[in-house]
C-alpha cells in the first residue's frame, strides 16, 4: 500500500530531527495515556485477536487527515478499536458512548492481499549476495519502503527466525507462508541517485521481496522478476 503513512526518501517535507540516543534513555511514553495504547494492542494480539501486521494495515488505512492529526499511540488505539469492531469483540455503539463522541475508525479493507512471490529454489540469501528488491507496487499492505524498491544492494544478515509474509497476513489470512528477513545495505546513491550524501541505508526485508543477482549486478541463473 502506498500511502500517507511511507514518507522515507520523499522531497519537501523538510530535515527530520534525530539525536542518537546511545548515551542516556529516556521515557518511552511522553504522557499518561499512552502506555494504555500499547496495552491494548498487545492484550488483542496475546488473545490472537490479529496479528502485528493487520495492526500496521489498519494504520496504513486511517484517512490522511485522520493519520497526520494523531499521534503515534494514537494510531495504535484507533487500529486496535478499528480491528475489534471488525472483528465483532465491540461495537462501534460502544466506543461511541464511551467517548461521548463519534469515534472514528480506519477505512474497511479494499484488498484481499496476496501470497509471497514464488522463487525458483528454496535455498536463502547467504551475507554479500547481491540482490534486487521487486518493483511492486500492491494494493493493500506490503513492508517495503517506496525508496527502496527496484533498488539493488547487498545481504548483511539474515535471521535465523522466520515470520508469516506480511502481504499476506496483514489482510488476516493466516496461512501466510513463513520466511525469514534479512538487512540489506543500499548506497545513497542507489536509492536517491549522485546527488545524494555519500553513505548507505540498511532495510530489513522479507526473502518475497528479493531478487537474487549475480556478481555483475544483472540477474542470477533462474532468477526471474515475475
Amino acid at each position: 500500500m502506498d500511502g500517507i503513512h511511507d514518507l522515507g526518501g520523499r522531497q519537501g517535507f523538510g530535515k527530520v530531527p534525530h539525536v542518537a540516543n546511545s548515551i542516556s534513555y529516556k521515557p518511552v511514553f511522553h504522557e499518561d495515556w499512552e502506555h494504555l495504547a500499547y496495552t491494548l494492542a498487545t492484550a488483542a494480539a496475546m488473545m490472537d485477536a490479529f496479528s502485528i501486521d493487520e495492526l500496521r494495515h489498519a494504520i496504513e488505512r486511517m484517512s490522511p487527515r485522520h493519520y497526520f492529526s494523531s499521534p503515534y499511540y494514537d494510531r495504535i488505539n484507533t487500529a486496535t478499536a478499528s480491528l475489534l469492531v471488525g472483528l465483532g469483540y465491540i461495537t462501534q455503539k460502544e466506543l461511541d458512548e464511551a467517548l461521548a463522541w463519534p469515534f472514528e475508525l480506519a477505512r474497511p479493507y479494499t484488498s484481499t492481499g496476496r501470497p509471497a512471490p514464488a522463487r525458483p529454489n528454496s535455498a536463502p540469501y547467504e551475507v554479500g549476495d547481491m540482490v534486487m528488491v521487486r518493483d511492486e507496487h500492491v494494493h493493500g499492505h506490503i513492508r517495503v519502503p517506496g525508496y527502496c524498491r527496484g533498488k539493488r544492494g547487498t545481504i548483511l544478515h539474515r535471521s535465523t527466525q522466520t515470520w508469516p509474509f506480511p502481504d499476506t497476513i496483514g489482510h488476516g489470512d493466516r496461512t501466510a507462508v513463513h520466511q525469514p528477513s534479512y538487512h540489506v545495505e543500499f548506497t545513497t546513491q542507489e536509492l536517491w541517485g549522485d546527488a545524494a550524501d555519500a553513505g548507505s541505508v540498511v532495510v530489513d526485508l522479507y526473502e518475497g521481496y528479493l531478487i537474487k543477482l549475480d556478481a555483475k549486478g544483472d540477474l542470477a541463473s533462474g532468477a526471474t522478476i515475475a
